[in-house]
């Protein structure tokens, strides 16, 4: 019953803006907390960002951190993840998953989250 879908993802080129989008349904969503990670080819995945169902803190990649902004609006079961000017390094295939779990909004394991997207790809290039 549970379903989790990300969407938003494109070609685009180097220094622009993107919005990915997560939406839920089958889940009490305001108590999730939610994530966004990445798989690029040829490497495992990597954690993004994420952000609390408790206060809504946001948490961030070092290496994204002022270019991309997480947020979440319960009343539309939906978190988006803001991108701004990409680089090619951003290029991945980039997942919505969420955790129940107390602390920080992702867990200690990749297998820990709890449901997760389909993925959304994100290609940067010229």
């Amino acid at each position: 019953e549970v379903r989790i879908v990300d969407s938003g993802g494109a070609l685009i080129q180097p220094g622009g803006s993107l919005r990915l989008s997560c939406t839920a349904s089958g889940l009490n969503f305001s108590s999730t907390n939610v994530n966004w990670l990445r798989q690029a080819p040829r490497k495992g995945p990597e954690w993004v960002s994420g952000i609390k169902s408790s206060d809504g803190t946001a948490y961030y990649l070092p290496s994204v951190k002022g270019r991309f902004t997480i947020s979440r609006d319960d009343a539309k079961n939906t978190v988006y993840l803001e991108m701004n000017n990409l680089k090619a390094e951003d290029t991945a295939l980039y997942y919505c998953a969420t955790y129940a779990g107390p602390g920080k909004p992702y867990p200690d394991d990749y297998g820990d989250y709890d449901y997760w997207g389909q993925g959304t790809q994100v290609t940067v290039s010229s």
